[in-house]
């Protein structure tokens, strides 16, 4: 999923000065950095969460950047991010995090 997102944001750069860089949102569409998360977001929605892994994922921020810009811990974005790999945006509510990560445990056996 990662090279697919890396591939498409280096396929997407910019034709000439005008245009924003910008690389594939958590649902397939075009995210720029106008479209990231506010810096002083409190309620973390499943959607902001998977915003923000694209972004770092796609190249339009860095992860240091998004740690220092939203408040991250690097373990807090690698749960996100290993959240999405394991079962999607829905992978992201807080009230299925553990149901997700029994279902995983139980398919690595």
């Amino acid at each position: 999923m990662e090279q697919d997102t890396q591939r498409a944001a280096a396929d997407a750069a910019p034709a000439s000065g005008d245009e924003q860089p910008w690389t594939v949102g958590p649902l397939g569409e075009r995210m720029t950095r106008d479209d990231l998360p506010p810096a002083d977001t409190v309620r973390w929605l499943p959607r902001l969460k998977a915003e923000v892994v694209a972004a770092v994922s796609g190249g339009l921020i860095t992860l240091q950047e998004a740690c220092e810009r939203y408040g991250l811990s690097l373990q807090e974005y690698a749960s996100w991010k290993l959240a999405i790999e394991r079962a999607g945006v829905r992978g992201l509510r807080v009230t299925r995090t553990q149901q997700y990560r029994e279902m995983y445990d139980r398919q690595r056996g």
